[in-house]
């Protein structure tokens, strides 16, 4: 692979996954008025979401990364955005509660766009029109009208962004995540669930231990740590003309980094060695991951950390298994392995949605929920076999009380799932589901540190808060 580098290198390689525009004088203007456009995110803080992986590739901390499955322009509600960041709150503090380490909190948010797609076409009955690519690249009504690829997409795509992450900083530094608000970020179906009842419990002790700090003289009140929370956010890359157009050079490094948002990731569909997406993710600065399914080798898989990791930055690369709980443990040991003998810095995420969709004799596509905690299950046995630290879970959720996944304490059935069925693409976890998802990763992270007594936090410079 060549060493050179720019934002428009990729334009010279074989791409896959991408819309054909109809009209590309068109999306040449569009691409060059978002090159013109402010940044969504910046690059310090790029920098400081790295430093955190860096922690959690050493052991020393844990990823929550969840979102939706697409963002929709015609979903985007400020309420919408508050309760899917109440119920990641809780998640957050769940899993700090349980594991005593610091739990870096990435969003699938505030870019989330566009998707990749098993088939460039979808029909229904006698009709074929192109498949739906997300909100940025096409609209999800089977019409030909909006079918078409339309770059002014991108531009609503965008300004939505730029909305969501304003009210997202809003809500991380603006005292909404105080420590003091444990107790009331309780989504309402939730709050008589098992999971609402177990989450009281953690919130009481919470509660109690700062009234006791403060007994102690400690005022809780003037600590950044307890009034704030840092929140990132992340995408997957796909459509490399909107990156690009986001790509600029930081001031104050001279790097270039992707600007539309803090982490972005290549898909599995999208992680040829020769081809763009690798071309132009290898030239950015920003944290990334790569998601790895059941197709991956070992020795492809270390060309491609070589290639988007050369220096072996800590912190830099997130591996994102995704390969379905019958097939994790025939595929996630070796890759392990490979890492390990190669000395290879890695954060290794378990993605427990995507290798574990069905479709349902309803017609609904949906994620029955005890294959997904079996994978999340297997994620942390496999490396408490290898000897090596689970480091985050990547999901698809919502606030929102859906039926699009089967199961959870509510027993969610396949009859079900037509009640509230509101994805766009793929079937998501709702609040309640999330929240218990949690409670099984905080069991795993327990017993993982009982196993293996972790080195010290503060010696090792990890952010101290939730």
């Amino acid at each position: 692979m060549s060493k050179a580098w720019s934002p428009e290198s990729w334009r010279s390689k074989p791409i896959v996954q991408v819309p054909e525009y109809p009209d590309p004088e068109a999306l040449s203007e569009v691409e060059a008025t978002l090159s013109r456009f402010p940044p969504l995110v910046f690059a310090g803080e790029a920098r400081a979401l790295k430093e955190q992986l860096a922690r959690v590739a050493g052991g020393n901390g844990f990823l929550l990364q969840g979102g939706d499955c697409a963002e929709s322009f015609a979903e985007h509600h400020a309420d919408n955005i508050r309760d899917f960041f109440r119920v990641f709150l809780q998640m957050a503090v769940v899993l700090t509660y349980a594991a005593a380490m610091p739990v870096v909190k990435v969003g699938r948010i505030g870019g989330q766009f566009a998707k990749p797609r098993s088939a460039p076409t979808e029909k229904q009955g006698d009709a074929e029109l192109p498949s739906y690519r997300g909100d940025i690249i096409n609209g999800p009504d089977f019409t030909e009208a909006d079918r078409i690829p339309d770059p002014q997409r991108m531009l609503m795509a965008y300004r939505q962004s730029a909305a969501t992450q304003n009210l997202l900083r809003a809500f991380a530094q603006g005292g909404y995540a105080n420590l003091e608000h444990v107790h009331s970020w309780t989504l309402g179906f939730v709050g008589n669930s098992p999971q609402g009842h177990h989450y009281r419990e953690i919130a009481d002790r919470i509660s109690e231990a700062l009234d006791f700090m403060r007994a102690c003289g400690v005022d809780a009140d003037a600590t950044p740590q307890f009034r704030s929370t840092d929140f990132f956010t992340s995408h997957e890359g796909l459509l490399l003309g909107y990156e690009q157009a986001m790509t600029r050079v930081d001031s104050t490094s001279g790097e270039w980094y992707d600007t539309s948002g803090h982490m972005l990731w290549i898909g599995d569909r999208t992680r040829q060695l020769d081809h763009a997406h690798i071309e132009f993710f290898r030239g950015i600065r920003n944290p990334i991951g790569m998601k790895c399914g059941p197709s991956l080798e070992p020795d492809d898989m270390l060309r491609l950390i070589d290639a988007l990791n050369p220096d072996n930055e800590a912190g830099r690369l997130t591996l994102i298994c995704r390969f379905g709980a019958e097939k994790l443990a025939d595929h996630l040991p070796g890759l392990i392995q490979a890492v390990e003998r190669e000395g290879r810095k890695v954060v290794w995420s378990c993605d427990p949605m995507h290798g574990n969709t069905i479709k349902a004799a309803t017609g609904y596509k949906t994620r029955p929920f005890d294959r997904i905690l079996e994978e999340v299950r297997g994620f942390f046995a496999v490396h408490q076999a290898e000897g090596t630290h689970a480091g985050g879970i990547h999901i698809e959720m919502t606030g929102q009380n859906v039926t699009e996944c089967t199961g959870g304490a509510h027993a969610i059935s396949e009859a079900d799932l037509s009640d509230r069925y509101h994805t766009f693409c793929d079937p998501r976890l709702n609040a309640d589901q999330a929240l218990e998802l949690a409670f099984l990763v905080a069991d795993n992270l327990k017993q993982a540190r009982a196993l293996a007594p972790r080195p010290d936090v503060a010696a090792a410079g990890a952010v101290v808060g939730f």
